[in-house]
């Protein structure tokens, strides 16, 4: 399989099939935990197109996907937005938001060419922060990467859930 991980272009074209995935992504993340209506209005707040092209095209945002043989599988945003922990405070940092991964291409090789170029992107920051969901899957693999819990509480954007935020400190280049 041809794994690749790209920077996301708000060209027409591409933001229809980024909207697509994107809209995926969040049924298959949280169909289980939100009731119908509660998704529903989250995606058209933050993922309608008016809104998702705007934030594409932000200087504080890096929209990129992960690609499995020509075909889109997976997002992540990195942000300097977000509610940023105490830790971090006075200290360069960003967010990896919406880090999400069809499930049936939730394999190692896609979770770490995502991952990567995230995290390519974060080097010249103090810190890296993600807030997601406690009981989410991927904050293992996050923790492996050597990110940490952090014991303050944190809720998630306009999403009724508790969340974990997990801290890399980095060194930057």
């Amino acid at each position: 399989m041809n794994i690749v991980t790209k920077f996301a272009l708000a060209t027409d074209e591409f933001t229809d099939i980024l909207l697509k995935l994107v809209h995926k992504l969040l049924a298959e993340k949280y169909s289980q935990l939100l009731d119908s209506k509660q998704l529903q209005e989250y995606i058209e707040k933050y993922y309608n197109r008016k809104y998702f092209v705007s934030e594409m095209n932000s200087m504080f945002n890096q929209s990129l996907v992960v690609y499995a043989d020509n075909m889109a599988v997976g997002y992540a945003k990195v942000t300097s937005r977000g509610k940023v922990p105490e830790s971090l405070n006075n200290k360069r940092a960003v967010r990896i938001a919406d880090f999400s991964i069809l499930k049936s291409f939730m394999e190692p090789e896609i979770q770490e060419s995502l991952f990567q170029k995230c995290f390519s992107v974060c080097k010249y920051v103090e810190g890296i922060w993600i807030n997601e969901y406690k009981e989410n899957p991927i904050l293992e693999f996050f923790e492996n990467k050597g990110f940490l819990r952090q014991a303050e509480t944190f809720e998630l954007d306009d999403i009724p859930l508790s969340s974990i935020c997990l801290i890399y400190q980095n060194r930057p280049q």
